[in-house]
């Protein structure tokens, strides 16, 4: 009696493709078989993404099992891995707007500077200059420019150095928070959109 034909699965955490793609085994999972059509089952067709699947497509391991099954039926399927995964589709870019940029950049650039101003009014900045000038030097002074100047451009580098980043050059390989945060953001969508999707799936 000849070996059963195994195949192990193990789906991906996330992948990006185009609207109307053809989505097959090997777009979505890792798979390991002994069977000697390893490469007509990982090209398997799974699914053709449609406009009404929307930018978020959540593959279940179900769905793989089933597709593998009916073009391979001598196939026995594990599943090794999460048994969710997220499809998410490209919009195609829109051309960007200088002007939209110019407004954007205008109202972060008011935003931040009165931010700053405003920190500096709450700790009485100005006045905290004014008496390290005079513990230094011993005279009063209402405009110590020797210490504001230098000041105002530090907390330009600090800003700088914080982000890790000048325009487009990285200073070193480690995110920055901003980053961070973003990517946080992400991981956050991609578990509500999981979620969702597993409780939708229980109730039918």
């Amino acid at each position: 009696m000849a070996d059963p034909t195994h195949a192990y699965v193990k789906l991906k955490g996330k992948i990006q493709t185009h609207p109307g793609e053809t989505v097959r085994i090997r777009h979505v999972a890792e798979l390991v078989t002994n069977s000697p059509s390893e490469t007509a089952i990982q090209d398997t067709v799974l699914h053709t993404l449609r406009p009404e699947d929307g930018n978020r497509y959540v593959v279940d391991i179900i769905q793989v099992i089933e597709a593998l099954q009916q073009t391979h039926p001598e196939l026995l399927v594990h599943n090794i891995g999460a048994e969710h995964m997220i499809i998410e589709v490209l919009a195609p870019r829109k051309k960007i707007s200088m002007l939209l940029v110019l407004f954007v950049w205008i109202v972060l650039f008011i935003g931040s500077g009165l931010a700053i101003m405003n920190f500096h009014t709450d700790v009485s900045m100005p006045e905290v200059h004014e008496r390290i000038y005079e513990l230094v030097t011993g005279e009063k002074n209402p405009h110590p420019l020797i210490i504001q100047i230098p000041y105002s451009f530090g907390v330009g580098a600090g800003m700088i150095l914080f982000f890790n980043h000048l325009f487009r050059k990285r200073f070193n390989e480690e995110p920055s928070p901003l980053e961070l945060e973003m990517f946080l953001y992400q991981q956050n969508v991609d578990d509500y959109v999981l979620a969702n999707e597993a409780d939708g799936a229980k109730k039918k």
